[in-house]
């Protein structure tokens, strides 16, 4: 799938509206599936404990706090965060939250700084869907290798084979049967279970 095909979901927590248009003009249908925006830190807790996104927006300060903890917080699992913060606070808010993965931008900023961070915010995205997708191919493959060993075990104790016999035991059914390694062990252990 091509980055023009992916479609990202947003939830933006500012208070200004003029901030709100612009990055409404800046997300369109297209490339951006669900975007929410809402006023307050509050609000936003409550969409994301409901929901994942791809990016949370966070303009801050907000009417009920900073937005900083938030965050922090919201960049948890896949969500890539950026934090708008003014220019007078940006070098020490940005070295409180880069070692958290929360991407910052000082304000006032241009619309192209916008579209820019925007971008950044989809190539780390993109980035974190390849680590995921990797993530889980190895978790699927260590959890075939522990059944494959709890079939050996089992084979091992029930018909008293030894360790090379029962992976060959294994590996010569799961090629006369045109099935893997995995659906073998699972048979073995339901026998001997």
């Amino acid at each position: 799938m091509s980055l023009e095909e992916r479609r990202y979901s947003v939830l933006i927590a500012s208070a200004s509206e003029n901030l709100n248009l612009a990055l409404s003009s800046l997300l369109p249908e297209s490339a951006f599936s669900s975007v929410q925006t809402v006023d307050s830190v509050s609000a936003a807790q409550r969409i994301l404990a409901e929901r994942d996104f791809d990016f949370v927006i966070v303009n801050t300060p907000l009417p009920d706090d900073t937005g900083v903890r938030f965050a922090i917080d919201a960049c948890t699992g896949s969500t890539i965060v950026l934090l708008l913060v003014k220019s007078e606070i940006y070098m020490g808010i940005h070295d409180r939250v880069v070692s958290h993965g929360v991407f910052t931008l000082s304000k006032p900023t241009s619309r192209q700084a916008l579209a820019q961070a925007l971008r950044f915010l989809a190539s780390a995205r993109e980035r974190m869907r390849k680590a995921e997708k990797k993530t889980l191919s190895i978790e699927k493959k260590m959890e075939e290798i522990r059944l494959v060993n709890r079939a050996k075990w089992l084979l091992i104790n029930e018909l008293k084979m030894d360790e090379p016999h029962a992976h060959h035991y294994i590996e010569k059914q799961a090629m006369d049967l045109c099935i893997t390694k995995r659906q073998v062990a699972e048979k073995i252990i339901n026998t001997y279970s």
